[in-house]
């Protein structure tokens, strides 16, 4: 069996120390990191970029592919896409994530990815598109409107990110019970989890807020 691996955090970057020397140890395969992101009007990526970079480098990253999200993705950065050794969803309007990502040409390389063994890490937006759902809270959304929208499918599990400033308990508590997904995470800011096969195996930051189902084993986090 591949091991597949999923790397969540409650907000933007950097990847915590431990957690990114566990992300590129988990890089599969010879191909670069791939950074998917949504353009911001005003706002320059390539001065944004480094945060994740700089990082990644230290711990033994050695390439990266810029992937700007749209509507229509070129076949070039398909192709890019397909030979990546690792995945960052960054973040930003969530809304825009899910639609260029979702029941797209990429949202569908990224779960074949995944199901092959390319870690996958996702900050704020992107860790908010990871489960069966994607629940976007009303703080999160241009008309202040709490939405439940369709997610990547690569866990079972609901996820509130920005648990401590956005005040997510009772939304985290909700999506559990409505979903009834084997485990829930609230991450506060400056929280990492990775999960290891749908299993929680390492945390860095706060402690998360962890649900989990009465039959579930306990786990015990590195």
């Amino acid at each position: 069996m591949v091991n597949q691996h999923l790397f969540l955090f409650g907000d933007g970057p950097p990847f915590p120390p431990n957690l990114c020397k566990t992300f590129v140890s988990c890089l599969n395969g010879t191909g670069p990191v791939a950074l998917l992101y949504v353009p911001r009007p005003g706002s320059s990526w390539s001065d944004y970029a480094p945060i994740y970079t700089e990082m990644l480098t230290a711990c033994g990253a050695t390439a990266f592919f810029h992937l700007p999200l749209s509507a229509k993705p070129t076949a070039d950065q398909l192709e890019q896409l397909s030979t990546c050794a690792g995945i960052i969803i960054s973040g930003g309007e969530t809304e825009l994530y899910q639609q260029f990502i979702v029941q797209t040409p990429i949202g569908a390389l990224i779960q074949e990815r995944f199901q092959h063994g390319v870690p996958v890490a996702g900050f704020s937006a992107g860790a908010l598109l990871t489960p069966n759902e994607c629940r976007i809270p009303a703080i999160d959304q241009r008309a202040g409107k709490a939405l439940v929208l369709e997610g990547l499918g690569l866990m079972d599990a609901v996820i509130s990110v920005h648990y401590d400033t956005w005040q997510e308990e009772t939304n985290l508590l909700q999506a559990f019970e409505a979903t009834q997904s084997r485990f829930g995470y609230g991450l506060p800011e400056r929280t990492g989890i990775q999960l290891q096969n749908g299993q929680l195996v390492q945390q860095e930051g706060p402690d998360p807020v962890v649900l989990k189902r009465k039959e579930e084993m306990t786990c015990r986090p590195s």
